[in-house]
């Protein structure tokens, strides 16, 4: 990009200002002696085995690593009153052995998986739903789209609370409410409870999509975000395809209404292994129960439900249930103050609603293409949803790595740029990603048009629906990965906030989809979404590059930023 650098204008970001002045502090206290138990271990004597053979650059390398992670316990210490005892303390989940992080990344991210293939499950029975329902075309869309209604204003009460208690039992029991009204839907073939069923249950399984992305910040720092997200991606995007295949399947050889058993079955299986096996990753709730042990240890007594709300939490007990309510409604708010109050967030949530929005578009009306106009059948076109999922796990799993290699690539240039070695990175750095990913967006949904205006053979058109997803997948995972740089533990709240405007629009384009596709056909309705992408989304690479640091610092409040990390 022939951009330079992004940098904070003074004044106008004060967050990176804060950062680099602890770093500072932490790297003068590196070099002029630090007692044992602050020098990192593992990874940093290793590194600096190697710095006899590269000199100053390796000698560099420790410095900045240390200093930075050195800079985030004294953060993690101003914010919440405790921290952990070194950069290699092995409670810290940042420290958990790789092999367990990649566990719980894979067990949670199949929740994700859940909630990814309810939403496209029932596309292939669509028709004999109508049937049974006594319902038009548009009733049975709604049907579907009302799923996603549930997915955009779940995460308000999952990312509030889950910023309270912690992720795993946020994410526990928002997977029984989904199977509790999942498994209702179909009983007695009322049109109604399949409505308002869908509705909740989409809320109950939107835990499994806010959570994911922040439970793997919590155990990953930023210079391996790419492969973390990598990680938990790379099931879910099964959901498109396998969701319809299932469907077809159940539809074909049972009846429509084990599509939604049959998903009720595997997540309560699911929350049982979890319940098991997962611990708790989300560092503040971590922090303050170390708090509260230490309190309790010097008090001899149980320490007070203050210590485990946090800071935040100052009543006295008489008053804790008006108080719990309080600090439960800031939390709730926050995304909604976010959305109305950060710019950043505006621009990054109407990028990634508008595509999110025509990729329901694609996942609604893709199996009624095959069996309406080229003849298959419904377990014949549900196939062809194949195609969505090769295209979302190509760009996922290489576009993680490819995250991660730019990254550490911009962070060293920065450094040098500066003369400051312990510099970290910022948001913007995710940014190459997006660019290949708008740009095969926009092709993948011409090609895909016309080549089903055309009839033309069903490979052709598939190379064009793999094509639109890998550019889909790509953009979002680099916004994804922007969002949890600048918002570090606030990020479940920041994701609450743009898929409200997300599956909002995934609820409403679906609806009109059909009358799209009747008046102007597949090549002229995907041509008119294509044009408005590219007019949309575009400009935004560049806006940010060039002004994210003072777009990012409006409207920002104490805490809501990352801590440092490498």
């Amino acid at each position: 990009m022939a951009v330079s650098t992004p940098t904070p204008t003074k004044g106008a970001d004060a967050h990176p200002t804060t950062v680099n002045t602890t770093i500072d502090l932490a790297a003068e206290k590196l070099t002029t002696g630090l007692g044992e138990k602050d020098v990192p271990t593992t990874d940093d004597t290793t590194a600096g085995t190697r710095t006899s053979s590269c000199g100053s650059d390796a000698t560099t390398t420790i410095l900045s690593t240390s200093a930075v992670q050195l800079a985030r316990l004294q953060q993690l210490k101003d914010r919440y009153g405790a921290t952990w005892s070194s950069p290699s303390d092995p409670r810290d989940p940042y420290n958990w052995r790789t092999s367990r992080k990649v566990c719980i990344g894979i067990l949670i991210s199949v929740g994700q998986l859940v909630a990814i293939m309810s939403a496209s499950m029932i596309a292939a029975s669509l028709d004999d739903i109508m049937a049974d329902l006594g319902v038009g075309e548009a009733a049975a869309q709604l049907v579907l789209s009302t799923y996603f209604l549930g997915l955009g204003l779940g995460p308000f009460l999952v990312a509030g609370v889950a910023e309270m208690h912690g992720r795993k039992h946020v994410w526990l029991a928002a997977q029984l409410f989904f199977v509790f009204w999942n498994a209702l839907c179909p009983v007695g073939n009322s049109t109604a409870l399949m409505i308002v069923g869908r509705f909740l249950a989409g809320a109950g399984a939107s835990a499994g999509v806010t959570l994911t992305g922040p439970i793997m910040a919590d155990m990953f720092r930023a210079e391996d975000r790419g492969m973390s997200i990598a990680i938990a991606q790379v099931l879910p995007y099964l959901g498109p395809s396998l969701g319809p295949v299932v469907g077809g399947v159940a539809t074909q050889y049972v009846r429509w209404q084990w599509t939604f058993w049959i998903v009720c079955v595997f997540s309560a299986v699911l929350t049982l292994v979890v319940l098991a096996v997962v611990p708790e990753s989300y560092t503040p709730v971590l922090l303050r129960r170390l708090k509260e042990a230490a309190e309790s240890a010097q008090a001899g007594g149980p320490a007070s439900t203050a210590s485990r709300l946090g800071p935040s939490w100052r009543r006295p007990r008489l008053a804790l249930p008006s108080g719990y309510l309080a600090l439960l409604g800031t939390n709730l708010m926050r995304p909604i103050r976010m959305l109305v109050h950060r710019p950043i967030i505006q621009i990054v949530c109407t990028i990634i609603a508008f595509d999110f929005g025509v990729y329901s578009i694609m996942l609604s009306t893709l199996a009624t293409l095959w069996i309406h106009r080229y003849g298959q059948t419904k377990l014949v076109a549900s196939l062809h949803y194949i195609s969505i999922t090769i295209g979302c796990i190509a760009a996922t799993q290489s576009g993680g790595y490819l995250m991660d290699w730019t990254y550490k690539k911009l962070v060293g240039r920065e450094r040098r740029r500066v003369q400051l070695a312990a510099v970290g990175g910022q948001p913007e750095f995710r940014l190459p990603n997006f660019v290949p990913g708008m740009i095969l967006m926009a092709a993948g949904l011409f090609w895909y048009g016309w080549a089903a205006e055309g009839v033309v053979h069903w490979a052709v058109v598939d190379a064009g629906v793999l094509v639109f997803n890998a550019g889909s997948f790509l953009l979002s995972q680099s916004l994804m990965a922007y969002q949890l740089d600048e918002f570090g533990d606030h990020a479940a709240s920041a994701g609450a906030a743009t898929r409200l405007p997300m599956y909002t629009l995934a609820f409403v384009f679906p609806i009109f989809a059909p009358k799209l596709y009747d008046a102007l056909g597949y090549g002229w309705g995907n041509s008119l979404l294509g044009f408005l992408w590219i007019v949309l989304a575009f400009p935004i690479p560049l806006v940010l590059w060039v002004w994210g640091p003072r777009l990012r610092a409006i409207g920002r409040k104490d805490g809501e930023h990352g801590v440092a990390s490498l």
